[in-house]
């Protein structure tokens, strides 16, 4: 079985905390893992031209088109994003976008596939894991597991962080804070998230390894879906 991991962060590797945790979760599943990093990579949202109805494979010529080949051939996905706004990142929340390639003439090429949804905020990090969750509903890719955790908001770095009335230092410590290494935020301090990880990749492992049925879990989530949208009218 093959577990794709992908951040979504546009942080380096070594400071991006939702990177970090998209690495710990596939490590821990037993499987053929690879992480693929969209830092730097040019990847726009749908552009609903419609080139992709025959044959399901997206026109778009950008970053996302070598990835495509790695996304059909994973049998499960590990997608972390960080909170942007309270919302899914714009990178990450393309590429989903660009999965509208594959639904089209009952496009089953994702279905019943699993997911585990990562998310980090410089608060917390469940709006984008929730989003993730979303997403991959729509694609009817079931979520098993989801991790939070408390990355360091860019307002730690920027250089007036410590003055800022509104930046996220002020707000959560107070007037006169000063930024030291034992209050900036790093999901590898917090043990309870770096072990929700590690949990949520062996669960993982689990469910792939234990007789996965890709039409049973597809038409459960398809289930949902529909309940959801039933809630909606």
């Amino acid at each position: 079985m093959k577990v794709l991991g992908i951040s979504g962060s546009p942080r380096k590797e070594g400071t991006s905390g939702t990177y970090k945790l998209v690495k710990t979760v596939v490590e821990n599943t037993g499987c053929e893992v690879e992480i693929v990093s969209l830092r730097g990579k040019q990847i726009s949202g749908c552009i609903a031209c419609l080139g992709c109805v025959k044959d399901n494979i997206c026109k778009v010529k950008d970053d996302l088109e070598p990835l495509r080949e790695k996304i059909v051939e994973a049998d499960a996905f590990v997608i972390g994003g960080p909170n942007y706004f309270n919302n899914l990142n714009a990178l990450t929340h393309a590429l989903f976008e660009r999965w509208f390639q594959f639904r089209h003439q009952a496009g089953s090429t994702l279905w019943g596939k699993l997911a585990v949804a990562v998310g980090v905020g410089g608060t917390q990090g469940n709006a984008p894991a929730d989003e993730i969750e979303k997403m991959c509903m729509y694609n009817l890719i079931e979520t098993v597991a989801k991790v939070q955790g408390q990355g360091a908001a860019s307002c730690y770095s920027c250089g007036f962080g410590e003055t800022c009335e509104v930046g996220i230092p002020v707000n959560l410590h107070g007037p006169g804070v000063k930024l030291t290494d034992d209050i900036i935020p790093d999901v590898e301090k917090q043990t309870d998230v770096m072990a929700a990880a590690a949990d949520a990749g062996k669960l993982l492992g689990r469910r792939l390894g234990d007789g996965h049925d890709r039409t049973k879990v597809a038409s459960t989530v398809k289930e949902k879906v529909m309940a959801m949208f039933g809630e909606a009218v």
